[in-house]
């Protein structure tokens, strides 16, 4: 298995990836929200939104 950032042969403590610094670029892009899907319909958008706003405020 190759890692699937940089390519390279995959280490078995850091599965799939090659090394800790692969793992970390993967988690900094889902956090970034690089592997999220965009929206190009304003529709969904605003069913998005409308859900957000119908759920009850969640207690501190």
């Amino acid at each position: 298995m190759t890692c699937p950032i940089c390519a390279k042969d995959s280490d078995p403590k850091y599965r799939p990836f090659c090394s800790k610094r692969c793992a970390d670029v993967d988690l900094g892009r889902w956090l970034k929200g690089g592997y999220a899907i965009p929206a190009t319909d304003p529709e969904d958008i605003e069913e998005a939104l409308d859900e957000i706003e119908r759920q009850p405020p969640k207690p501190h």
